[in-house]
C-alpha cells in the first residue's frame, strides 16, 4: 500500500493550470523529497492533499482511501507556510490549545511525547516568540504530530536554519519515519540538505510531475565524473579533451565524466608532461542531477 496515490490531478485558478494532470506515488514509510522551481505547484499540491483546496479533477488516495474519508483525514498531519502559534503563549501553552482543537485525549502526555521527538522537552515553558526559527519549526512540526499521525506533510521546514538547526531537523525526519511508522512528505530547494535523508523524490515543474524515483534509482542513474588539479590547469584540461568526451573546467578543478579510471587519467596526462596534483572520484549529487533535468527539459 502507497501512503499517497495521486492521479490526473488538476488544479486552475483564474483560468490557468498551477497542477495540470498530475500523477504521484509516495510509499509507505518513505521521506518523499518533492523539488520543483518557485511556483512549479508544490505548496497548491500539499493543500490539496491536506483537503485545504478542492481540485478541479484527478484523485487523491490516502492509504488507499479517497482523501475525504474523515477515517484516513485524521492520520495526516502537517506544517505549510507557518505553525500559526500566539506569540505571547508559551510552547506548552500553543500545543495545549491545538490538543484541545484536535480533541486529544490524555493531552499533557501526548504534548510530552512530541515535544520529546522535536527535542523540544527543555522548551516548553518558553514563550513561542521568544523561540529561534528553528525552534519554531520544531513547534510546528510538533503540533503537526500532535495524535500520532501516520503521513506528516511539510512545506520548506529547513528554509531558512543554520547548520545546526539544519542538522537536528534531519535527526527528527529520519527519527519518525523509523521509529514512529510515518511517512514524510517534505518540500525543500535545499537539495543538499533533501539528499542526506530522502527515500524517493518527486520533481515537478509547472504542474506537471516530470520524474519520480527512488533515491537507489537516483544514484544509479547519476553521472560519475573524475575531478582533478594539475600545475598546468588550462593545459591539462585541453589535453584531457583531446581524449575524453566530457571535459569541464569548475572553479578549481577539471571535471572529467563518465569515467572511472582515475589511473588512465594520470596516465595520460604525464604522458604529455602535466603534474597532477589532485584526483578524486565523484558522482553527480541531486542538485546537479536536477539542474541537468531541468536543462534537457527545456531543450525537448
Amino acid at each position: 500500500m502507497n501512503a499517497i496515490e495521486i492521479r490526473n490531478l488538476s488544479k486552475s485558478f483564474r483560468g490557468m493550470y498551477a497542477v495540470d494532470n498530475l500523477n504521484m506515488t509516495v510509499p509507505v514509510g518513505a521521506i518523499y523529497g518533492f523539488i520543483g522551481e518557485n511556483g512549479s505547484g508544490k505548496s497548491t499540491i500539499e493543500k490539496l492533499i491536506c483537503g485545504h483546496l478542492v481540485p478541479d479533477g484527478g484523485e487523491i488516495k490516502l492509504f488507499g482511501k479517497d482523501y475525504s474519508d474523515a477515517g484516513v483525514r485524521v492520520r495526516v498531519g502537517a506544517l505549510i507556510e507557518s505553525a500559526g502559534c500566539f506569540p505571547n503563549s508559551s510552547v506548552w501553552a500553543n500545543l495545549m490549545m491545538q490538543a484541545l482543537n484536535l480533541g486529544i485525549e490524555n493531552r499533557a502526555e501526548e504534548i510530552q511525547r512530541v515535544l520529546k521527538i522535536v527535542r523540544m522537552e527543555d522548551n516548553a515553558k518558553l514563550r513561542f516568540k521568544s523561540c529561534s526559527l528553528g525552534m519554531k519549526q520544531r513547534i510546528g512540526i510538533a503540533m503537526a504530530l500532535l495524535g500520532n499521525p501516520a503521513l506528516l506533510i511539510l512545506d520548506e521546514p529547513i528554509n531558512g536554519l543554520d547548520t545546526d538547526g539544519m542538522r537536528i531537523m534531519r535527526e527528527i525526519l529520519v527519527d519518525i519515519t523509523q521509529n514512529y511508522n510515518c511517512t514524510v512528505l517534505i518540500s525543500s530547494h535545499i537539495l543538499g540538505e533533501l539528499e542526506k535523508i530522502a527515500t524517493h523524490y518527486g520533481i515537478i515543474r509547472q504542474g506537471r510531475m516530470i520524474q519520480e524515483l527512488s533515491a537507489a534509482e537516483m544514484d544509479a542513474r547519476s553521472r560519475v565524473f573524475v575531478t582533478l588539479k594539475a600545475k598546468d590547469m588550462a593545459g591539462a584540461e585541453q589535453t584531457l579533451r583531446n581524449k575524453f568526451n566530457t571535459v569541464k573546467r569548475e572553479e578549481d578543478y577539471i571535471r572529467v565524466y563518465d569515467v572511472n579510471d582515475t589511473e588512465a587519467i594520470v596516465e595520460h596526462l604525464i604522458k604529455n608532461g602535466h603534474i597532477v596534483s589532485e584526483i578524486k572520484k565523484n558522482k553527480v549529487g541531486l542538485e546537479e542531477y536536477y539542474i541537468e533535468l531541468m536543462s534537457k527539459k527545456e531543450e525537448a
